[in-house]
């Protein structure tokens, strides 16, 4: 299946929490014959270590047959869509390929809130419709900054509604025309989908409903060690459910 071939979420060492180098990520997608991998690695607007990142993958030698991208996963902050990110990052020639936004924490509209604080404010009144009308907001304007701030294309969305059981919500919740939002920002501003393994997210109603909306969706591991690369069981089942219109 081509979308396996492709693996658009790996972290190295220079992530705190994973243990695999560069090169041993490089060859571990080449040893699982993989077309494509996306070398991926935590940042906040005071991380100072993505030339020497760059620099490192550059140097590699890349395998015939495999294309290697890098990108940083950073944080969407509010409602605005504000990332946490270097203010000196170059995305594109001389930088990372991509900005892959990730929802670690509940956009409020004024700044991130914890899981803890979210289901407090949930149990105080804010309902669940409100909520993820918050979050699908948030997502909107984060893929369209990246999009307006660098490149259409330039953005990818990581482990997408993972937010959600954490703070006492699901997929299942979001609406019709919450999802039909969120498929087609994607859609417009290039932003790729990531199925993610680790996170088995999102549904495959919610790939559904980007694939209808003309998104790109991509597989990705989010592996933190070499030998969790390119290898995918959750990735499939979603994919073969959203093809069959199973939830």
């Amino acid at each position: 299946m081509e979308l396996l071939r492709g693996d658009f979420h790996v972290h190295s060492t220079f992530s705190d929490d994973a243990v695999s180098t560069v090169g041993e990520n490089i060859a571990a997608a080449s040893a699982r014959g993989l077309q494509t991998l996306r070398l991926i690695d935590h940042v906040r607007a005071s991380t100072d270590w993505v030339p020497s990142f760059v620099t490192a993958v550059a140097a590699e030698p890349v395998p015939e047959g495999l294309e290697i991208l890098t990108g940083v996963e950073t944080k969407i902050l509010d409602g605005r869509g504000s990332l946490d990110l270097p203010a000196d990052l170059i995305v594109g020639a001389g930088g990372v390929d991509a900005i892959v936004l990730a929802d670690h924490q509940f956009p409020g509209p004024d700044g991130p809130w914890s899981p803890t604080e979210t289901r407090e404010r949930i149990a105080a009144g804010l309902s669940p419709e409100d909520a993820l009308d918050l979050l699908i907001d948030a997502l909107v304007a984060a893929m369209r900054a990246v999009a307006f701030d660098w490149f259409p294309g330039a953005g990818q969305l990581a482990h997408c509604f993972s937010i959600l059981p954490k703070v006492g919500l699901s997929e299942s919740q979001l609406s019709e025309e919450q999802l039909e939002r969120w498929a087609t920002a994607a859609a417009e501003t290039g932003t790729l989908i990531e199925i993610n393994e680790k996170w088995s997210c999102p549904e495959p109603r919610s790939i559904a409903a980007a694939r209808a909306a003309g998104a790109i969706v991509v597989a990705a591991s989010d592996a933190h060690t070499a030998g969790d690369v390119g290898r995918y069981e959750g990735v499939l089942r979603i994919d073969t459910a959203s093809t069959k219109g199973l939830t």
